[in-house]
């Protein structure tokens, strides 16, 4: 397996690999999503992004994603109501080809992601919803902590909130 930086020609295969594992994950929350499924994997907050994929003999395919974006606005302004201090950086957009969970490519998805924003001189943050069992579980692993739980706007009445996490220095 190899991560590389997301291209503009992978888009669409990473809008096929979040609709079919949105069933079992449930992310996003809202499906089908108010907008083009795009502008969920490719963000205007977005400053880097990148994909694992692997060569199966016929080429290459991806098999996840991971995204590192801008904390800005009430975004921001939650993660200073929990006492989180110096420049941020958010992990965003991690998903995995449901084909392949349990192979540890989440996992390096993300330490890639954490390791390009400590680079950067920057702390790495989080949103997770607590229904995300699998997303949560590998935050905490890896020793992400909860610092504060927020109400978006588009949460869905009958979901818990959503947690705000931090992986300490």
């Amino acid at each position: 397996m190899t991560i590389r930086e997301r291209r503009p020609t992978d888009v669409p295969g990473l809008v096929e690999m979040l609709t079919l594992q949105q069933p079992t994950s449930g992310y996003p929350m809202r499906w089908p999503l108010p907008f083009p499924a795009e502008q969920f994997v490719v963000r205007p907050a977005e400053e880097r992004a990148w994909v694992a994929e692997r060569d199966d003999g016929a080429g290459p395919v991806l098999l996840g994603h991971v995204a590192v974006s801008r904390v800005e606005g009430e975004g921001l302004a939650e993660f200073r109501a929990a006492g989180v201090e110096g420049r941020l950086a958010a992990v965003s957009v991690l998903l995995v080809d449901p084909a392949c969970r349990g192979h540890g490519i989440g996992g390096r998805l993300l330490e890639h992601a954490v390791a390009a924003i400590r680079a950067d001189g920057r702390r790495p943050v989080l949103d997770v919803a607590p229904v995300h069992a699998a997303a949560l579980a590998l935050y905490r692993r890896r020793g992400w902590q909860e610092v504060r739980r927020i109400r978006p706007p588009w949460l869905p009445a009958h979901q818990p909130d959503v947690w705000l996490m931090v992986l300490p220095d």
